[in-house]
């Protein structure tokens, strides 16, 4: 199997798996006016495989902010720290919502690295988590134990 090719059974697993959020910024593919796309965790292009325990379900721009990195700088402390790895991660152990539900807090190293990295709170990312909060489909469920 190419790396470059990913067969429509492991699409639909990641996409499954991740209860169509996009599991870096937790927006909803079902709001969200980009195509959401598989991201190889470690990248391709630093040896990262093309199987499930490296893919993770994300949104375009999360994808493209992300490119080839594995880490980035805190920007609390300018430590360069990994970035979230959400195979090996607990999504509520590195992120938390702000009171309004609007604005993804980085709590860890990890966590602020990451924010800032694929920019998470990007403005389009703002405005489109206001409309489902609205009516009680913000924030989205974490989806464990897959």
């Amino acid at each position: 199997m190419s790396d470059k090719h990913i067969p429509a059974e492991l699409r639909r697993l990641v996409k499954t798996r991740a209860g169509g959020c996009c599991e870096y910024c937790r927006s909803q593919a079902k709001y969200s006016a980009d195509s959401f796309t598989v991201d190889h965790i470690t990248p391709r292009s630093l040896g990262g495989a093309t199987e499930a325990d490296n893919l993770a379900h994300s949104c375009f721009g999360c994808n493209q902010h992300k490119a080839a990195r594995r880490e980035a700088a805190d920007p609390a402390t300018g430590s360069i720290e990994p970035l979230f790895n959400p195979r090996k991660q607990d999504w509520e152990g590195h992120f938390a919502w702000s009171d309004d539900f609007t604005l993804i807090v980085g709590l860890t190293p990890t966590g602020r690295a990451t924010v800032e990295a694929l920019q998470i709170n990007r403005t389009g990312l703002v405005n489109l988590r206001r409309a489902p909060y609205s009516i009680g489909e913000h924030p989205p469920k974490i989806v464990t134990g897959q």
